[in-house]
């Protein structure tokens, strides 16, 4: 699966993590470097329902857009 172009909008069924295996947290942004997710939003990603996954979903695109 491709997540860096990965839309939250049409998939069906789980959400995948958004994570790429590069855990590097950005000091600037206070974004992970291959996630673009927060730490906040990487630690609660296991324990959030589907809604809050595709919130985060929706603020990495956001992200990525701006960068």
């Amino acid at each position: 699966m491709d997540l860096k172009n990965f839309d939250p909008l049409v998939h069906t069924g789980p959400l995948p993590s958004p994570c790429i295996n590069i855990c590097q947290m950005e000091e600037a942004t206070g974004w992970c470097k291959g996630c673009q997710r927060t730490i906040d939003e990487i630690i609660d990603w296991g324990i959030a329902p589907e809604a809050k996954k595709r919130q985060i979903w929706l603020a990495i695109r956001e992200r990525r857009t701006a960068k």
